[in-house]
């Protein structure tokens, strides 16, 4: 989809507080290093990740979604009375039901003509929240549209260390649940406009996502523990880029490789460096928030480009590529005009 009419009216993130070490979670499994096969270092060695930030416990998705939503809609300088829809786009949710969308709604007091409603699809919901409300601005639907994500994966965590105490867990069960341990958190949201209305903020130009769900299984999530094949998903979704980036290069007719900035959804340090070394990425233009942040999910992306505005890696009249992988699996390219 290519948009004509889509600006970024701001984008406001909100930082966990708590900073976890990698070294801090490996001292939690002490008692399993002989049988995990596990040597001091070695989860931050691995993914290049030194620290994780987690919320207070007890701390709900929708909280901080809330707080960083309305650190969006000042930052615009909208009333909130003009914002036609609310997203939430988060993995981590209150409850199953209502919508995480609609506690936000709530909390902010939004007039009830803005439609509200959650988008889940893994590390992507946040690019696919930005596509919908895209669209919906390119047809005169709305003139403001709000995208919300609050991650929360102190729970997620703390389960996956419990199940991997158990005396029955074995090295194996490890490696299917490391990349449980590589997850952080964080809130984050954006306000997309009507270029018509705010002709000088940062063009969305579109997009492109392509599916490759054959690799639906490669990861599965629940509340209380994630199981990945992380070997098998990182080959399929490598090969899922190089396929998208083919499409994204004849539709959007960029000159990829000369791109200012290319802002990647966060894993760890060997994706990143070869999801790089495949699409020819000069890792110099690659903001990396990995190793403080570790991987937060769909919130990921955005804050990373939030943090690469705020370290001026992004200037007035760059070009940024947009790349997210997500399991299921699918992968978006984007691109925006600073």
């Amino acid at each position: 989809m290519k948009f004509e009419n889509v600006v970024i009216a701001s984008l406001s993130y909100e930082d966990a507080p708590i900073r976890v070490t990698s070294a801090e979670l490996e001292m939690r499994l002490a008692d399993k290093f002989d049988a995990f096969d596990i040597t001091p270092g070695m989860l931050e060695t691995v993914t290049g990740i030194k620290a994780r930030r987690l919320w207070a416990e007890g701390v709900q998705p929708s909280e901080v979604a809330t707080i960083a939503a309305r650190k969006a809609i000042a930052d615009a300088g909208v009333d909130k009375n003009q914002i036609g829809v609310l997203i939430n786009t988060s993995v981590c949710k209150d409850f199953i039901e209502p919508a995480v969308a609609a506690l936000v709604h709530g909390n902010l007091n939004m007039p009830d003509s803005c439609m509200n409603f959650d988008i889940g699809n893994a590390c992507l919901a946040f690019i696919n929240g930005m596509q919908v409300i895209g669209n919906m601005i390119e047809r005169g639907q709305i003139d403001y549209g709000l995208i919300v994500d609050g991650e929360d994966s102190r729970y997620v965590v703390d389960q996956t260390i419990h199940t991997l105490l158990q005396e029955e867990s074995t090295a194996a069960d490890f490696r299917s649940n490391f990349a449980t341990l590589t997850l952080g958190s964080g809130a984050v949201s954006m306000v997309l406009a009507n270029k018509d209305l705010m002709p000088d903020k940062p063009a969305f130009s579109g997009g492109i996502t392509v599916a490759a769900t054959e690799h639906n299984q490669l990861c599965k999530g629940q509340r209380d523990g994630m199981t990945t094949d992380a070997k098998s998903l990182l080959i399929a979704g490598l090969a899922l880029a190089e396929k998208t980036l083919l499409r994204a290069t004849d539709y959007l007719q960029w000159d990829f490789p000369n791109m200012d900035q290319y802002i990647v959804h966060q894993v760890s340090r060997s994706n990143t460096e070869q999801l790089a070394a495949r699409l020819k990425l000069d890792l110099g233009k690659v903001f990396v928030t990995y190793d403080e942040l570790g991987n937060i999910g769909p919130a990921s992306l955005p804050i990373t480009l939030a943090k690469a505005v705020e370290a001026g890696r992004i200037k007035k009249g760059d070009n940024v590529a947009l790349l997210g992988i997500g399991t299921g699996i699918n992968c978006s390219m984007m691109k925006l005009e600073w």
